[in-house]
């Protein structure tokens, strides 16, 4: 299991621009959704931003072999 894991995790992008437009996507659709007062609309918005912000950042964060170096100057 963990094989197929790390094996999706490649899939995911390593560039911020992906996950920015994902959350952006997810403003539009829960604002068409308030201005339709459609519920799930609105639902599927929110999971949007909140794919797009935490959850597949946080994937690919968990998932990298070794962290980024932080330096002191």
């Amino acid at each position: 299991m963990p094989d197929l894991a790390l094996s999706l995790a490649t899939l995911l992008p390593h560039s911020a621009g992906p996950y920015i437009a994902l959350v952006l996507i997810g403003f539009a659709v829960a604002i068409v959704g308030h201005l339709t007062t459609l519920r799930w609309l609105i639902v599927a918005g929110i999971v949007l931003i909140f794919l797009g912000a935490f959850l597949f950042p946080l994937a690919l964060n968990l998932t990298e072999g070794t962290p980024p170096q932080l330096r002191n100057r």
